[in-house]
């Protein structure tokens, strides 16, 4: 079986969740000493990014940084013809996924990404619109920060999984949403 089919077969296209209330407050009512404005989050609160499109220059990039050289990643003829990726060429799994600190820590500034688990359910083509999101599912303070969990997905044409997981942050400031 081909790796693009045998992709395509663990994971189904789920459409995103409705974001739930999130705001960002001025106040610093956080018991967390801090210079920078809280952030108001409880469980069940969704951030979603910004839809991005990565282009073949930014694949380049990303495999001159990393190493990762994969033929998949640089050679649309060799991703279509020995792996069947119809489409051509796959963006890094690991440069999707970068999308998630990004989007944590332009809410959350000083954030501290602990840890992150992940699933690649589909590829994701160079040029494809892909959208992150997180959702808080546990919040709770601890040494003058605040420990978050998040799910973490990304999608693309706002329907189509691509990458699940969850995330753990330690973040300096935060007003519970209860």
């Amino acid at each position: 079986m081909r790796l693009a089919r045998l992709i395509g077969t663990l994971s189904p296209r789920h459409p995103p969740p409705r974001p739930l209330p999130f705001s960002t407050t001025s106040s610093s009512s956080s018991s967390v000493a801090s210079d920078a404005p809280a952030r108001v989050l409880g469980v069940g609160g969704v951030l979603r990014g910004e839809p991005r499109r990565f282009s073949g220059a930014d694949v380049a990039a990303y495999a001159a940084v990393s190493g990762d050289r994969n033929p998949l990643h640089l050679d649309a003829e060799f991703a279509r013809g020995v792996a069947g990726f119809e489409r051509g060429s796959v963006v890094h799994g690991m440069l999707v996924a970068s999308l998630f600190p990004s989007l944590i820590a332009s809410h959350f500034p000083g954030a501290i990404y602990v840890a992150q688990t992940l699933s690649f359910r589909q590829p994701v083509y160079v040029g494809d619109e892909v959208v992150a999101e997180v959702q808080a599912i546990y919040l709770k303070e601890s040494k003058k920060r605040y420990i978050a969990k998040f799910t973490t997905k990304c999608f693309t044409n706002q329907e189509c999984l691509v990458i699940d997981g969850e995330a753990t942050t330690l973040l300096p400031t935060l007003v519970l949403n209860k």
